[in-house]
């Protein structure tokens, strides 16, 4: 085993191998094959038509940085860096294609990061090559024609998560300086560029340990729609690394393996449907809240379809909808079930829901007008931003 797999989250793994079994994953991945046989995807030909790609030469130390964390993991591809125009804090690793791996950046990031945060940014890209997320083709299970089981969207949204901090592993394991990727993921998070504010691990360390695990408020002090994404809350990320840090994979004398994947696997709680399945007061709150609210998006165009009820049924058990279930009653108490919600469930909480109901409504393969109103109009009864509906509804799904 690699030192890269030996620092790999187990949930990534575990999750990845049970994704990789799913019939509806192997059906979409055989496709795409299929596909790049007749036709094979032509990145590095749009990448030298849209970017700069940086040789040696033009960038001497991020060639140098690169060729570190490709030792350090174990990268058997040779590597070609690229740069974008964005002022955004951006990096995205791809497929190889012949025989090269692509690793691009946003301009702003090669800019505004310095040494080791951008030696753990190329790691974290690195890393995703390294455990093969790449072959969980999510972006196409979500966005293609055959819409999936929604338990399976959920599952691939948590899955995703778990990505990111095996990648987190990876970029701090290249990076060896804990302050750096600290300050790395506080760029990403905030935008900024650190020439303006005076950056201090220990205060960013102090914002995290005061979430709550039972009761988070992720939209203190930014838009709560910023905290929640295919990827972790930053600063659940931040944490997750503290606990990856003090393990026996980095000092010898720290904690057990199972000891931080136990912690990693609470911190990560906070962001999984596990309220389906709990006796809790907020859970059963919840729950009855994605019940109605599923059924009032469902017949906002006018009528509830065949497909719209076998999506339904997907998520909440078949027999679970029935003719005689009235919907219009449901419509008239969500207000009720909304203020429920609120009263007895974190912030957090309350925006899983809303994730999940963003979901099923995605899972058909659309939404209408008429839809999209009435989840927004939930968002914003549950004091969320209406953009956070769009941003679930619309993002990217891609690993980066």
């Amino acid at each position: 085993m690699t030192e890269a797999e030996k620092i790999r989250c187990s949930n990534d793994l575990d999750l990845f191998d049970a994704l990789g079994r799913d019939p509806t994953i192997v059906r979409i991945k055989e496709r795409i094959a299929r596909l790049e046989g007749d036709a094979p995807f032509r990145t590095r030909r749009r990448l030298l038509a849209t970017a700069v790609r940086l040789s040696p030469a033009m960038a001497p130390s991020l060639r140098s940085m690169a060729d570190a964390c490709i030792e350090k993991l174990g990268v058997a591809f040779p590597l070609e860096l690229f740069v974008f125009p964005s002022p955004q804090h951006n990096a995205m690793c791809f497929r190889p294609e012949e025989g090269r791996l692509l690793v691009m950046f946003s301009s702003a990031l090669l800019e505004d990061f310095e040494g080791s945060e951008i030696v753990f940014v190329m790691g974290h890209e690195l890393g995703h090559h390294v455990y093969a997320h790449h072959d969980i083709p999510i972006g196409f299970v979500l966005r293609g024609e055959e819409k999936p089981d929604p338990r399976l969207a959920l599952s691939l949204f948590a899955w995703s998560r778990y990505a990111e901090i095996s990648a987190d592993r990876a970029g701090a394991y290249c990076a060896e300086d804990q302050e750096g990727v600290a300050r790395a993921l506080f760029k990403l998070a905030s935008g900024l560029s650190g020439r303006t504010i005076s950056f201090q691990l220990a205060d960013f360390l102090s914002q995290v340990d005061q979430m709550q695990e039972e009761d988070a408020d992720p939209g203190a002090g930014a838009p709560s729609e910023d905290w929640f994404s295919t990827h972790p809350f930053s600063p659940l990320r931040v944490k997750a690394l503290e606990l990856f840090h003090r393990s026996e994979l980095v000092n010898s004398s720290g904690g057990s393996i199972a000891q931080l994947e136990m912690g990693v696997q609470k911190l990560m709680s906070l962001m999984e449907p596990s309220y389906l399945e709990a006796k809790t007061v907020a859970a059963e709150a919840m729950r009855r809240l994605l019940f109605a609210a599923s059924l009032t998006v469902a017949r906002a165009d006018g009528e509830i379809s065949q497909a719209e009820v076998a999506i339904f049924e997907k998520f909440f058990g078949k027999g679970a909808f029935k003719e005689t279930v009235d919907v219009s009653a449901l419509e008239e108490d969500l207000d009720d079930r909304i203020g429920r919600v609120k009263e007895v469930a974190s912030s957090t909480q309350a925006m899983q829901v809303l994730q999940d109901l963003c979901i099923v409504a995605r899972a058909e393969g659309h939404t209408m007008e008429p839809e999209r109103r009435v989840l927004e109009d939930i968002a914003t009864k549950l004091g969320f931003s209406v953009s956070f509906v769009t941003r679930i509804l619309e993002v990217d799904l891609s690993p980066d």
